[in-house]
């Protein structure tokens, strides 16, 4: 039984934000998540097959399969059975731009999705995929085109250790509790999961920190000290509003205690 709860509205309120949320980074994100209490939105080890390039995002609307280790031998191939296993049913029920998350335990020694079942995602519109484990045909899920991200590869399939056993519950990804229907911001330093509602607000205040902090590094570069940048003093938002006809948003924790 499926724990999705997703409709025309969901899918509206994500639509409206898409663009913004995608010009936000996973760090500004995380700050602006932990100024908010939410301190464990991060799928720690979790990281792209192949970089998707500096400045680019991936926002989706998450998808979740759940793997247990496997208590006693393969039976043989089934494929009646196969057709209803809750990987299988996740991937064929996938809509445009779904994020697929599973998790796998972290298991280093079961390839969770390999190069076929990657090009079927990519076929039904997967924005990504996310596998708190290993994946197997890397470099053929390369050539397919779909970004993967994962904790490890191995050359073995799943059912060497691991059992699907669940679709669109409640899952654990790198120590991020995720939900089906959260929001998936992703880049090259990893994915971060959240409720709609939170994401409507990194979308909302996370552009102007993305300005103000390159607008900040190219001070520091030229020679401006942190003690007047970071964050602008006084003086120094009002230069930055005198420079670029923006309002300086207010300051969040600093980036090294995430």
């Amino acid at each position: 039984m499926s724990g999705l709860i997703w409709g025309p509205t969901e899918e509206a309120r994500l639509a409206a934000i898409r663009d913004d949320l995608a010009s936000v980074s996973t760090a500004t994100a995380c700050q602006l998540l932990i100024a908010l209490g939410w301190r464990n939105a991060y799928m720690r080890g979790l990281r792209p097959l192949q970089e998707l390039g500096l400045g680019t995002r991936l926002v989706g609307r998450s998808r979740t399969c759940r793997y247990l280790m496997r208590r006693g031998p393969e039976g043989p191939h089934d494929p009646e059975a196969r057709r209803v296993s809750p990987e299988i049913v996740l991937i064929e029920s996938v809509e445009p731009g779904d994020v697929v998350c599973v998790d796998a335990l972290g298991v280093p020694t079961a390839g969770i999705i390999g190069d076929i079942l990657s090009a079927r995602l990519l076929g039904r519109g997967a924005a990504a995929a996310i596998i708190h484990g290993a994946v197997r045909d890397a470099p053929f899920i390369k050539e397919v085109g779909l970004p993967v991200f994962a904790a490890t590869v191995h050359p073995s399939h799943s059912g060497r250790d691991l059992v699907a056993v669940d679709y669109d519950r409640p899952i654990d990804m790198g120590g991020a509790q995720v939900l089906p229907g959260d929001v998936i911001l992703a880049d090259d330093e990893g994915a971060l999961a959240m409720p709609l509602d939170l994401a409507e607000y990194i979308a909302a205040h996370g552009p102007a920190k993305e300005l103000l902090e390159m607008w900040i590094r190219g001070k520091v570069a030229a020679g401006g000290s942190i003690h007047d940048y970071y964050p602008p003093s006084p003086e120094k938002a009002a230069e930055y509003t005198a420079e670029t006809g923006r309002t300086a948003p207010p300051a969040s924790p600093e980036k090294d205690e995430a």
